[in-house]
């Protein structure tokens, strides 16, 4: 499912980010940032690194969701909630000849085509996430988890750099269904009338 995340980001991305000015394309990429990545660079990069997955306990429900079978039987299956889980990513742009400038104004482009979806549209849905309910989430510019980048930045080997974090809420089926037994389909009221 991390996969088809990371497609569905990247549909989003290549479909509204404006074209370079000069002809040439981004590249996006969901590699760790370290000193590998940065020598490996051709062109700009958009890098998104998935740096932390946890369950969203705000989220969390108890109630479950009851379906009727199709084949008219009666009997229906009781669903538990899915788990909400926020998967955050670590935005970065890097260019080959390091101009910092051409870096900062791709990461502004980026942070206005992601900001502009506080929910992921289902045409740029990719995989599993196609039709999943409830919607995807999202959120930029939040506080991330980790508060400490200075050894982040240290342990991934490179100098630091301009980053946005962005997180995506999904929902994981987990449970399976449970049967509930059979529906009421009919009521019967039975009126008698006291005689004295």
């Amino acid at each position: 499912m991390f996969q088809d995340l990371d497609k569905t980001l990247e549909e989003l991305i290549k479909k509204e980010l404006p074209k370079l000015s000069n002809g040439d394309s981004v590249t996006i990429s969901f590699a760790a940032s370290d000193n590998e990545f940065a020598s490996s660079v051709q062109q700009l990069t958009i890098n998104l690194f998935l740096y932390d997955i946890r369950e969203n306990l705000e989220l969390r429900s108890n109630e479950w969701a009851v379906e009727r079978q199709s084949n008219g039987n009666g009997i229906a299956h009781k669903y538990p909630p899915p788990v909400r889980v926020d998967c955050s990513y670590l935005i970065t742009v890097w260019s080959k000849t390091k101009e910092i400038q051409d870096e900062h104004r791709y990461l502004g482009e980026v942070m206005k085509v992601l900001m502009r979806y506080p929910k992921i549209p289902n045409e740029f849905l990719q995989g599993s996430l196609k039709g999943k309910e409830p919607p995807l989430r999202t959120s930029a510019l939040r506080p991330p988890q980790s508060q400490n980048w200075a050894e982040f930045w240290q342990a991934m080997g490179g100098k630091p750099k301009a980053i946005l974090n962005y997180t995506v809420t999904i929902a994981l089926d987990v449970h399976k269904p449970v049967e509930a037994g059979r529906l009421v389909q009919e009521s019967l009221v039975n009126y008698s009338q006291l005689v004295e």
